[in-house]
Formats: structure tokens, sequence, C-alpha cells
């Protein structure tokens, strides 16, 4: 199975606010960088949308190791709030309705397609490839200001 790097962030100038999301596709010596934004957003929703954008580029099932700085977005998988959450019907352990549900369940849907890893990293510090998904997330989001 190939194995592929996706480096992920999103950004969001208020949160609700114009957001963007940025993607980095790693294949040996080969790069992809993506981005892409909305007009209203909130953070998670970009940070998620990152992810999401970066796995439907794949045009077939790779063993993938994302890396994310959204606790929000690893952990729903490593910790397995999205098992339960689809256990209960898509509600959280307070009975309430799962927030950005419509994302969550194309992740899930994804998540069947390839093997993945989630990997937490810093934000904001010394990995490059982060960094640079932080960048392109911030511009996309400025393009809608």
């Amino acid at each position: 199975m190939t194995e592929i790097l996706i480096y992920t962030d999103g950004a969001c100038s208020g949160n609700p606010g114009p957001g963007g999301w940025g993607a980095l596709l790693i294949y040996g010596e080969q790069q992809k960088a993506m981005r892409g934004g909305e007009p209203a957003t909130t953070n998670n929703r970009m940070e998620m949308m990152a992810a999401i954008k970066g796995l439907e580029a794949l045009t077939r099932p790779c063993e993938i190791k994302l890396f994310s700085d959204s606790a929000y977005l690893v952990n729903a998988f490593n910790q397995g709030w999205l098992k339960n959450w689809q256990r209960n019907g898509w509600k959280t352990a307070k009975k309430e309705p799962v927030i950005n549900q419509d994302l969550w369940q194309r992740l899930s849907e994804l998540s069947e397609i390839h093997q993945i890893t989630w990997v937490k990293v810093k934000g904001h510090s010394d990995n490059e490839f982060n960094n640079r998904c932080d960048q392109m997330a911030v511009e996309a989001a400025a393009q809608f200001k």
C-alpha cells in the first residue's frame, strides 16, 4: 500500500469568521499543496476540511500519517470520540447533537477507505510542514476578508 504523509491546518479570522485550510501531501520526493476557504466558518471546521480535502485528493486506498495541530480532530479518532458519537446516534456524552456532524461523517467515510494514523503536532512551532499549512490556511482565509 502506498505510504503518504499529509500535513493539515485550519485558520479563522474571528471564530466564526472568514476561514481557510491548507493541506500538504507528501509522497517520496513529491509534494502537493492545496488550500481553500469559506467566508463564514469556524476554526474547527477548517481544521477538519483540511483533512477531508487532503484525503479526498488521493485516488486509491493508501497508508497515511495525517499530521494536525488540532486536538479536536486527532482526539476524535485516537480517543474513540467518533465511534462513540456514531454508536450514540450522533449525540455527545451529554446527549447533545454532535457539532460539525456533516464533516465528521465525511471523515468517517474517508477513514474506511484508507489506513490512517492520526498524529498531533504542536502548532506554530518548529514543524516546517505544519507552518507551511498554517500559512496557506491564513492566506486562503484572507481572500474572504
